[in-house]
């Protein structure tokens, strides 16, 4: 079978792009720890009182390694403020009490839907301190722009007195 010269160049391109685009998949995968959220848990929004979410808030596990237990509702965070150390590994859980939110963590790879009843997992580092804010990103009501937080990583020369 004859292939004109034109189109034997527009199948080496194609061919090209398409290897570029697996190599930049499989670069994302591997080197920057690109991965697809954790399908987590589910619990029943209308007895959160009954699960580790009866009482929100952060949980010392040892080894500077922290667990958040949080409730979004309309219009709030609960807990609102949380303190960890400089250096601290938190693994946030959070769930929605009512209707669809946000949440997302400045300066951070963090950014999380959260749905009535699903248990969104994430996990970060704060390796600097300072105060991070964390907000709604996801329109709620009319309450949604008082729907914030905010994070304080304390040094660690703090910690230590």
């Amino acid at each position: 079978m004859h292939i004109h010269e034109y189109e034997r160049y527009w199948i080496v391109i194609s061919v090209a792009v398409m290897g570029v685009f697996v190599a930049l998949l499989v670069a994302g995968a591997v080197v920057f720890g690109v991965r697809l959220p954790d399908t987590g848990q589910f619990v029943n929004p209308s007895e959160l009182g009954n699960t580790e979410f009866s009482s929100p808030g952060i949980r010392d596990m040892g080894d500077n390694e922290y667990e958040v237990y949080m409730i979004g509702r309309m219009w709030n965070f609960q807990p609102a403020q949380l303190t960890v150390p400089e250096g601290a590994t938190v693994t946030f859980n959070i769930t929605s009490q009512d209707i669809t939110h946000g949440f997302i963590i400045e300066h951070h790879n963090i950014n999380l839907q959260l749905v009535p009843g699903h248990v969104a997992r994430a996990r970060v580092t704060f390796d600097e301190a300072g105060e991070y804010q964390f907000i709604c990103h996801e329109y709620c009501g009319r309450g949604h722009h008082l729907m914030h937080g905010q994070i304080v990583v304390e040094a660690a020369e703090e910690n230590e007195s």
